[in-house]
């Protein structure tokens, strides 16, 4: 299990595997989620989209999470930096799965089709400019920051690591 959220109401622990186990297809991990108090545990799938793994999951409120997929590329072995996107999924009405294999057919959780947050592409974009091979390999963890104000509006940020 790589990445691990807390809900905001404190009543539930949240995680995901890195990579998909032994038995499940490859780009298919699990999520599990386990009820503090009465130890109740659910799991459910989730399909990779472009990225190799995750590193991190991080609670929205008590049903949405931001899952962090990466590829491993990047500062740290030499290469360039292609993945490293932040998609926001649901587990609200999502199916438990049952199955002792997860893969093709599996019911998964629901993901937004867009990226919530392309890191590389913002990164590497013109006004900012980093260079693909500067960005780590791995973003390890994910966490809000406090919420700030810019010219009268309040804004949220985001801390990537």
């Amino acid at each position: 299990m790589e990445g691990l959220a807390i809900t905001p109401d404190g009543t539930t622990l949240v995680g995901i595997m890195q990579a998909n186990l032994r038995q499940d297809s490859v780009g298919y991990l699990r999520i599990v989620k386990i009820d503090i108090a009465a130890g109740i545990t659910h799991e459910y799938a989730y399909k990779l989209d472009d990225g190799s793994g995750v590193s991190e999951i991080l609670a929205i409120n008590n049903h949405e999470f931001l899952v962090d997929e990466r590829d491993g590329k990047g500062l740290g072995d030499g290469s360039t930096a292609v993945v490293k996107k932040l998609y926001k999924i649901d587990l609200a009405g999502a199916t438990e799965i049952t199955t002792n294999t997860i893969g093709s057919g599996t019911p998964l959780v629901t993901i937004y089709t867009s990226p919530f947050l392309d890191i590389v592409a913002k990164l590497t974009a013109s006004n900012v400019g980093i260079n693909a091979k500067f960005i780590p390999a791995k973003l390890e963890g994910i966490a809000f920051g406090p919420d700030i104000v810019i010219g009268g509006v309040t804004k949220h940020t985001l801390f990537c690591r």
